[in-house]
């Protein structure tokens, strides 16, 4: 069975996910944000956290992303948002399992048990302690830095910068419309609030400002980056970022 974490603000429904994989034998532990989070992974470490997106602080896709930079744990995503934009988000972070609420209990627990079998099949056989490797056996190579897989938006220079480090120089409107777009990734912003942070009345259908801006800002990404920027249309609704991304 799994040591597991469940990551979630609803203590009425983290009380029943924790109870419920407890009698399916698992070892579960119950946290209400990410701060208590990580203060029961320094005391009891686990193999698969169960984790809501929307949590009081930070949120769950910022909390994936760290974890999944430094650590193999097992992460089922819970979200109420079916939409896809979320699932492509939270993949993207590192997400082993993507499930949307209300969650089916024995759908959840089957989740967990396929997930842990799948990391153990993947782990490397662990080499017998009295095996020493020959004293002039030449050292391992130093292991390669981490990669960085968030975007970066510099809200003092208005540059947008890409994992890789490439960046762009952003518009005045430019840099409204991707503020909001960041502030919340993965989450749609309608276009009624994008045409109020620019200073119009609201959507109107017939201003295709907006749009043209979007197919610029795409344009400068296939210059400055080599492939398009983040920016998801969502149908009936507006736009969204749809990757892992930090402030400073």
């Amino acid at each position: 069975m799994a040591r597991i974490a469940v990551v979630e603000d609803e203590a009425p429904l983290r009380a029943d996910l924790v109870e419920y994989l407890s009698a399916c034998g698992h070892d579960v532990i119950g946290c209400g944000d990410g701060k208590e989070l990580d203060r029961a992974l320094d005391e009891h470490p686990v193999e698969i956290i169960i984790l809501d997106i929307n949590l009081p602080g930070e949120g769950g896709f910022s909390i994936a992303g760290r974890l999944r930079s430094h650590s193999d744990v097992g992460i089922i995503m819970l979200t109420a948002r079916g939409l896809n934009v979320d699932r492509v988000v939270g993949l993207e972070v590192g997400a082993d399992v993507y499930m949307v609420k209300p969650v089916e209990l024995r759908e959840l627990e089957a989740q967990v048990r396929t997930l842990a079998r799948r990391m153990r099949v993947s782990q490397p056989p662990q080499v017998p302690s009295e095996i020493r490797p020959a004293a002039d056996a030449p050292a391992p190579p130093p292991a390669a830095p981490a990669v960085p897989t968030e975007w970066i938006y510099d809200q003092l220079t208005w540059t947008l910068i890409a994992p890789d480090g490439k960046s762009v120089k952003l518009t005045g409107n430019e840099r409204v419309f991707v503020s909001l777009l960041v502030s919340r990734p993965g989450e749609p912003v309608s276009r009624d609030e994008i045409f109020r942070a620019l200073g119009k009345r609201g959507w109107d259908p017939a201003d295709r400002s907006v749009d043209s801006m979007v197919r610029r800002l795409r344009a400068k990404g296939d210059q400055s980056f080599g492939h398009p920027l983040p920016i998801e249309s969502v149908h009936s609704v507006g736009y969204a970022f749809a990757a892992p991304v930090g402030l400073r």
